[in-house]
């Protein structure tokens, strides 16, 4: 270790709590395209990509430029205040790329978490509702409400407590684990079904606002729900009145090989929240909703200092771009497909790995003891993170149990980078059978 790194280390463990906690000890000096580098030079391969917020890459000289320039202009003046035409441009391209014919509008706000909970208030002032359904796999940010929604307890909600209200949770389509002890397709997809019983003993109808939705559960464990998922639940909601929310937050801008994940199933939702990779990296979120949900607030009601701040409506214009210009959905969907063919590959040659799921560049693998009970191995997958990371591969697990690694990285990886991360991680199962 450096004297500057073991330095920073000090400050660090002086002056930041330890609930501010990080994944791993180093100091980042430099990051481009895929590619991360630490005070000491030392080169990894990201496939976390700063928890899917790098879709583009680290630093692509498109986004700096557009960030640039717009920091010579102006950084600040407060939309609520005085508007300008970035943040105008970016409202128009996010309501007419998020899927659906509706008209849409969008507002801003920073953070994933401010977008679930600026969407809960639209839908409980648009439906004069209060009830909220979430699901027990969902992570939904860690503000006073966000953290009521979100599922997993530690350590998102230890001793946070208590927590909002008229917040009703139910099972999400996890086929790997069927809460229902079924098996895809001759369930009928019964889990969706189950929101209709869901209406005599947890909450009515009559007062439900919203349900709230990953369309594929990020922290939960990236569970790829069957097709007819979505389009079941969202013509129960709309038969009783119930506005979707789809939480599109870590699946959104390319991810899953379309722009958005509600693509794949021809679903619109009535409210969309997008965040993390909008921006690249710059704080932004946004949430997308039918222009008469939307403008059923009076003004003033929703919005915030730095919403819409004019680097991040820059940045996130020029993602659009990006994304266009270097047809990074088929990349996208390129680069899961190869990544999917090796991680199978893998689990012929490692019985840990129980389960390999994904859409488009929305990757994961499950970890297992034993194929035939399905028991979690965490300790495993804690293992094989802490192995890459040594070798030069930075992967983050997630799931209920700990035991799912997840795949997020930047969609502009390279084939031979992609090789290289599967080769180390390959070396990482070698190294848990070898002990």
């Amino acid at each position: 270790m450096t004297d500057k790194k073991q330095t920073l280390t000090q400050v660090r463990e002086k002056y930041l709590p330890n609930g501010f906690a990080s994944a791993r000890p180093c100091c980042v000096k430099k990051a481009k395209g895929a590619l991360v580098w630490d005070m000491d030079d030392k080169e990894y391969i990201d496939f976390a990509g700063g928890i899917a917020v790098m879709n583009v890459g680290h630093s692509h000289p498109s986004i700096v430029s557009a960030v640039k320039d717009q920091a010579e202009k102006f950084m600040h003046t407060c939309f609520m205040v005085l508007p300008y035409e970035s943040a105008i441009k970016l409202a128009q391209k996010l309501s007419t790329s998020v899927p659906g014919p509706s008209e849409k509008k969008a507002m801003f706000v920073n953070s994933g978490a401010e977008a679930v909970e600026n969407a809960i208030k639209i839908a409980r002032y648009y439906t004069k509702k209060t009830g909220i359904i979430a699901f027990e796999s969902g992570f939904h940010g860690r503000t006073l409400l966000g953290m009521s929604l979100t599922s997993k307890v530690k350590p998102y909600k230890l001793g946070f407590g208590p927590f909002a209200p008229e917040v009703y949770r139910i099972p999400f389509a996890y086929c790997y684990r069927c809460p229902f002890g079924k098996e895809y397709p001759s369930c009928d997809v019964k889990c969706a079904d189950l929101l209709e019983d869901f209406f005599i003993s947890h909450t009515a109808p009559e007062t439900t606002a919203a349900l709230i939705a990953e369309p594929i559960p990020g922290e939960g464990g990236y569970m790829v729900p069957p097709p007819e998922y979505f389009p079941k639940l969202k013509a129960i909601c709309e038969k009783y009145g119930i506005l979707l929310i789809a939480d599109e937050i870590q699946t959104g801008m390319g991810r899953t090989g379309k722009l958005f994940a509600m693509e794949h199933w021809g679903v619109e939702a009535d409210i969309t929240t997008t965040a993390k990779s909008l921006a690249a990296g710059i704080p932004l979120s946004a949430v997308v909703g039918k222009a008469g949900i939307m403008d059923s607030v009076h003004p003033g009601g929703i919005g915030g200092t730095y919403g819409a701040n004019p680097l991040a409506c820059s940045a996130a214009l020029a993602v659009f771009d990006v994304i266009e210009q270097e047809n990074l959905l088929q990349k996208g969907k390129d680069l899961g497909d190869k990544l999917m063919s090796g991680l199978r590959d893998l689990s012929n040659d490692f019985h840990l790995i129980g389960d390999v799921r994904g859409l488009g560049a929305l990757v994961a693998i499950e970890l297992v003891k034993d194929l035939k009970t399905k028991q979690p191995a965490p300790e495993e997958a804690k293992a094989i993170t802490d192995y890459c990371f040594e070798q030069g591969l930075i992967l983050l697990s997630c799931g209920t149990y700990g035991n799912v690694l997840r795949f997020m990285m930047p969609l502009v990886t390279t084939d031979q980078q992609m090789e290289t991360g599967i080769r180390i991680l390959s070396k990482a199962f070698q190294s848990i059978i070898n002990k």
